[in-house]
């Protein structure tokens, strides 16, 4: 138990000095000093609760789920219907009261309309999300399950929640806290963030992206009183665009949405000088512009992003190239946040923002001063009871629990993660319990020396009986962080990891590095008596 040959202290040296060499910068920035650009610069993040920032509680509009599944349905029919062979002619289709319905112009297809569309009434998931009936013998209504609503609302949030995380990460922000909370809610929580304008516009646009073909057959004066002609839509056009306070009448059926988008990039129009967003579609997407752009020449076709018409410009020529160009009269902001918006991804779900909170960095500031303190005076109330209690014994504990805290910061640091106001309140627990083990280990090589062994076997004694309590306790320590981790969230993670983290440099610095000092101060002083 007390031989440590020369590899070994080498390497558990090795082990403790770089370790708390990683916490150097995240000291130097605390102390207001600049840590030279040249070397490695690992550094704690911090939360919310101590860098300030902004917390944002955004909540999805679930109706829109169930209108977005009729309309995709209702296409999905068409399609089906009309790729039939022979074809299937419907008509009559309604969407009224939530169910999409309609008519076989021949009663005798209800067989193969049914073989049809019952393929795709399950969708990929195992629920089932569609009801089919039949009335009058002639008419087919699809109706929504609860169960598939339910499921797909739960897989739109799941989708928004990685497309909030992915817009927050290309605003080069570090560290969000982005959590679902309940079944329609996301908490997104932003450290250094103190004007959330920005955000909230950010993360408020559905980016949603469609090309759709204008209704020339629309009366003006009904678009103007909002009548659409059957099977099409009035969309009005954005603030700020050239037809502001007007509306035009486009197809419901047979556009474009942007899924299919891998670029989006702001840049500035050659011709006319204005900001405009440039995008790119995959193959197929591409492939279904072309197919639009090409039988459609010569036809006006609007650009309309989350229900508002940015602009509807001509189709001169095919644009078969994949790549095209969005106008509406942009800043060089809004231009830049659309471009964002659209690589990250169109959100399924509106989300609007039922609440907001900003933290100001003095509040931070002074909680991280308030927990220094604390830690400070804990570390030295601690020092002084070990030191005046144990002797030399006690210094060799102090020395531990200096290199037990450089090396949980550092450990942190170079891990990524992020320390909160409960963190703080871990690494002061931290300070406390770290000297637990030392306390066990002096109490029994205190009883073995009044049982009268010599002083080499109470030491020895002393630390192979104490590890085992140490152990045995700790474990159970990590085990209730590592649940406290796994089915927490924000504050709660970040005190589970400074739990668990503190832990293991507990451990390792309270029993193997002391042990070390001990052994190494018996083999050289060789003493008869010891003070402990």
């Amino acid at each position: 138990m007390l031989d440590f040959p020369l590899w070994k202290k080498l390497s558990l040296w090795a082990t403790t000095l770089s370790a708390s060499l990683l916490a150097l910068p995240s000291l130097f920035n605390v102390a207001g000093l600049d840590w030279p650009a040249a070397l490695p610069n690992p550094q704690v993040n911090l939360g919310l609760d101590l860098a300030g920032g902004s917390h944002l509680l955004l909540e999805a509009k679930a109706a829109d789920v169930r209108v977005q599944r009729l309309d995709n349905m209702e296409e999905t029919v068409r399609q089906l219907m009309r790729n039939a062979s022979p074809r299937i002619r419907i008509g009559d289709v309604s969407t009224a009261g939530g169910e999409l319905s309609f008519i076989l112009e021949n009663a005798a297809d209800i067989d193969r309309a049914r073989g049809l569309i019952e393929p795709v009434m399950q969708g990929a998931s195992t629920v089932r999300e569609w009801e089919l009936s039949v009335v009058d013998g002639q008419r087919i209504v699809l109706t929504q399950t609860d169960a598939g609503v339910n499921q797909a609302i739960d897989d739109a949030m799941n989708s928004a929640t990685e497309v909030v995380r992915r817009r927050i990460d290309e605003l080069g922000t570090r560290e969000p806290t982005i959590i679902r909370q309940g079944a329609t809610r996301i908490v997104v929580q932003v450290p250094g963030l103190q004007d959330p304008d920005a955000l909230k516009k950010l993360l408020g646009q559905t980016a949603q992206l469609e090309f759709k073909l204008v209704d020339l057959n629309a009366l003006p004066s009904n678009v103007e009183a909002g009548i659409a002609p059957p099977g099409s839509q009035i969309v009005a056009f954005a603030p700020g665009t050239p037809g502001a306070g007007g509306a035009l009448a486009v197809k419901r059926l047979g556009g474009i949405r942007g899924d299919n988008l891998t670029d989006a990039k702001a840049g500035i129009d050659q011709q006319n000088g204005q900001n405009v967003v440039n995008i790119a579609f995959d193959a197929q997407g591409g492939a279904k512009f072309a197919k639009l752009t090409t039988e459609n020449v010569g036809k006006p076709f609007a650009i309309i992003l989350d229900g508002q018409v940015l602009s509807a410009p001509n189709i001169n020529e095919p644009i078969i190239g994949g790549r095209a160009q969005i106008a509406g009269s942009f800043t060089a902001d809004s231009a830049n946040q659309l471009a964002i918006a659209l690589r990250s991804g169109a959100l399924p779900v509106p989300l609007a923002v039922v609440e907001e909170r900003t933290v100001g960095p003095d509040l931070g500031a002074d909680s991280i001063r308030k927990g220094l303190l604390a830690m400070g005076i804990g570390s030295l109330a601690v020092i002084a009871l070990m030191i005046a209690t144990y002797g030399r014994f006690g210094i060799y504990a102090t020395v531990a629990l200096v290199f037990n805290v450089l090396m949980l910061l550092g450990l942190m640091a170079a891990g990524g993660f992020t320390l909160s106001l409960p963190g703080i309140a871990g690494f002061v627990i931290t300070i406390g319990a770290a000297v637990d083990a030392n306390v066990l280990i002096n109490e029994r090589i205190r009883e073995e020396r009044a049982r009268g062994r010599k002083v080499v076997a109470a030491v020895e004694t002393g630390y192979a009986e104490a590890s085992r309590a140490i152990w045995d306790a700790n474990i159970t320590n990590v085990i209730a962080g590592v649940a406290l981790f796994t089915f927490g969230s924000g504050p709660v993670k970040g005190f589970a990891v400074v739990l668990v983290i503190g832990i293991a440099t507990s451990v390792f610095t309270g029993v193997t590095l002391t042990r070390m000092f001990v052994a190494g101060w018996l083999r050289k002083a060789r003493p008869n008596d010891i003070q402990i």
